[in-house]
């Protein structure tokens, strides 16, 4: 195993529609983590050194919260952010016990109006990645894909997606 897990699937949506659910939190709170969990607040601060926040909360009611800091904005194609720094670059001595990791997103245009979404979370060392996909980082991250390309097709045809 290397130190990095990829995630890649061709979706359905525009790159902007991608885009536009990672960075606008109102859209990302209805998808950002896989069901029963839920993410009950997200702060974005879109420029490079600014705050990625999210509070996710499960069904018994338990809240895990955590800040990242944005290296790259570059709408609409790339974005990356990591756990290792909160905002303004300073850096964190923990991510709530999870491992660390910077997520670099690629949203690159398809013939037909699709996008070839490509996360890659990387790792300081192959332990931290084998942790990380231990704790279900391909059937996570997949099944919030899934709600992500869900609630922007609702979102793109003028209806609000339940979530």
């Amino acid at each position: 195993m290397s130190n990095i897990l990829v995630l890649e699937r061709d979706l359905p949506l525009p790159p902007a529609a991608v885009w536009r659910a990672w960075t606008e939190p109102e859209l990302l709170k209805r998808w950002f983590c896989p069901l029963p969990w839920q993410t009950v607040e997200a702060h974005i601060d879109l420029q490079p050194g600014g705050a990625f926040g999210t509070v996710m909360q499960g069904p018994d009611g338990t809240r895990m919260a955590g800040t990242s800091c944005f290296l790259v904005v570059n709408a609409p194609h790339r974005l990356v952010w990591t756990s290792a720094l909160g905002p303004g670059y300073t850096p964190q001595a923990d991510f709530h016990g999870a491992p660390m990791f910077t997520c670099e997103l690629r949203f690159e245009a398809l013939p037909g109006g699709g996008t070839r979404y490509t996360a890659r979370a990387i790792h300081a060392d192959e332990t931290g990645a084998q942790r990380h996909a231990e704790m279900g980082f391909h059937e996570g991250w997949g099944a919030a894909l899934g709600q992500l390309v869900t609630t922007m097709q609702a979102q793109m045809k003028g209806h609000v997606a339940e979530g």
